[in-house]
């Protein structure tokens, strides 16, 4: 990965002149672009965000309805607004691209450059290189999301949503929770969930993989409070990248930029010192203190279709809230695949296989499959050469960044569609002797794996489900059934002749 800086040369800065409209301004300007579409229901009816408004949004995300706007919340003046994500063709449409497959082809360039090889190359690398720097985040003096600052903090006001009968509580589940690394200063931008605990108090629920608790753990260890900003409601690009595995030293918001193809515009808060989104609808401000006790939080309803237990966090003061006058809501819900998220999940899917197959050449294509809940299965086709090849790969995954969390890793040829579940079943069932194509190891894996023996490690599975080469088996493997091609072209051309 590249890292900038204010010292990048600057010779094509008339790059900013080829950078397109801003997809969407904020929240508002997707719901209407969704209404447009038809894909934005206004439900009218009074809703509770206990329990009702949930459970309508599971139905809808399961029927892979339209995004969803609560006008009628039950005990709060604020609209809801939900599912947003919610089909593969919705996430395309917020993120600018035709279809996700998109995505990668259009961040290449940033995700993995060219190593430069002579001058000119080197001069081509800058100019390609150097119109992403006119989209770093850009500090503006004020911003709609602090049209009303108030310093009387109460949660009770938001309709913060519980989502399913045995939570613990009211959850924000789509905070865009901003902090600092306070040794380097850089800062991140992470979706962790947080319960209510107050009404000017919160959990902060993240994982220890993640870059929030890497900075918790340093400001502990500095004896420093971490002062922390959440942002809710945004457009789909800033509420898109506080969702990706990035590595520490590309911030969230310069990504964002990149990937709406205009600078995140971002604003100093009220009562810390950090910036936030200029166009969110709601802030949270306030800070974490490490050497606090940490607090019982959940159990919750999450991702995977079980409860995630009830475990101890830190606790979030919140010292003040700053919202736009006639701000929205938004929220999404978590459960039994599929559900919202799992489309956010395959856009990052698509967005990081370039990069995947920069690292592990021999990659065709990757499928972290929706039932898997991201991190139970990665099926991957490869270009095989030699022996053993489906096991390098399978370890140089278990070895790359946050796919290091995937408890299971089938590898297949290369004419096999890993997207469909129908053929890798049958490819799996045929191809596979469990005591000669399985392998066991152990390592880190992801916090909700509630099989493990103990909280995020355990055990590891490999499988080998490639055609068996010589060298691998004793006697030799079949081939695939397959109609001579002179009859196939003949039988197509006399195909309206038999009548069928």
């Amino acid at each position: 990965m590249l890292q900038f800086s204010n010292s990048f040369p600057t010779i094509i800065s008339s790059y900013a002149e080829i950078a397109k409209e801003v997809m969407f301004k904020d929240l508002k300007d997707y719901l209407n672009a969704l209404e447009k579409r038809g894909e934005l229901k206004k439900i009218k009816e009074e809703v509770n965000s206990v329990l009702e408004m949930g459970h309508i949004a599971d139905r809808i995300a399961k029927q892979k309805g339209p995004a969803l706007l609560f006008e009628n919340v039950r005990n709060s003046d604020i609209p809801v607004a939900m599912n947003l994500f919610g089909t593969e063709q919705r996430t395309a449409f917020a993120l600018g691209v035709e279809n996700l497959n998109d995505l990668g082809e259009k961040l290449k360039d940033f995700l993995q450059p060219e190593a430069p090889v002579g001058l000119l190359k080197k001069l081509k690398l800058i100019s390609k290189m150097g119109k992403f720097l006119n989209f770093k985040p850009k500090t503006v003096n004020a911003g709609k999301c602090q049209e009303i600052v108030e310093k009387e903090v109460d949660l009770g006001k938001l309709p913060v949503l519980k989502t399913w009968p045995e939570d613990g509580g009211r959850f924000f589940t789509l905070p865009l929770v901003f902090t600092r690394n306070p040794a380097t200063g850089v800062s991140n931008c992470g979706m962790y969930r947080m319960q209510v605990m107050g009404k000017d108090s919160t959990a902060m629920h993240w994982h220890r993989h993640k870059d929030g608790a890497k900075h918790y753990s340093l400001a502990k260890e500095r004896k420093e409070k971490l002062p922390i900003c959440v942002a809710l409601g945004s457009d789909p690009a800033v509420i898109y990248s506080a969702t990706l595995p990035l590595p520490e030293e590309i911030e969230e918001m310069f990504f964002a930029g990149i990937l709406r193809e205009k600078s995140v515009e971002m604003v100093r808060a009220k009562s810390v010192d950090m910036l936030v989104p200029a166009n969110a609808e709601i802030v949270l401000e306030g800070f974490v203190d490490p050497q606090e006790d940490l607090v019982l939080e959940g159990p919750f309803g999450d991702h995977t279709g079980y409860y995630s237990q009830a475990d101890y966090f830190p606790l979030f003061h919140i010292t003040c809230i700053t919202h736009r006058k006639n701000p929205i809501y938004s929220a999404t819900i978590v459960g039994k695949p599929p559900m919202e998220d799992a489309f956010l999940g395959k856009a990052t899917e698509r967005l990081f296989l370039p990069v995947i197959k920069k690292v592990v050449p021999e990659i065709i294509d990757i499928n972290l499959p929706i039932e898997g809940v991201f991190h139970n299965f990665a099926f991957v086709s490869i270009e095989k050469s030699y022996c053993g090849q489906a096991f390098k790969v399978t370890n140089a995954l278990w070895g790359l960044g946050l796919l290091s969390l995937v408890k299971n890793v089938v590898v297949f040829d290369k004419d096999v569609n890993v997207q469909d579940t129908g053929e890798i079943l049958w490819r799996w069932g045929c191809n596979v002797d469990p005591q000669r194509d399985m392998i066991f190891t152990k390592g880190p894996l992801d916090e909700l794996d509630h099989s493990c023996p103990q909280a995020a490690f355990g055990s590891k599975m490999g499988i080998d489900a490639t055609k068996k080469w010589r060298g691998e088996v004793i006697r030799p493997f079949p081939h695939d059934l397959k109609m001579d091609e002179e009859i196939i072209k003949r039988i197509s051309e006399n195909w309206e002749k038999y009548g069928l």
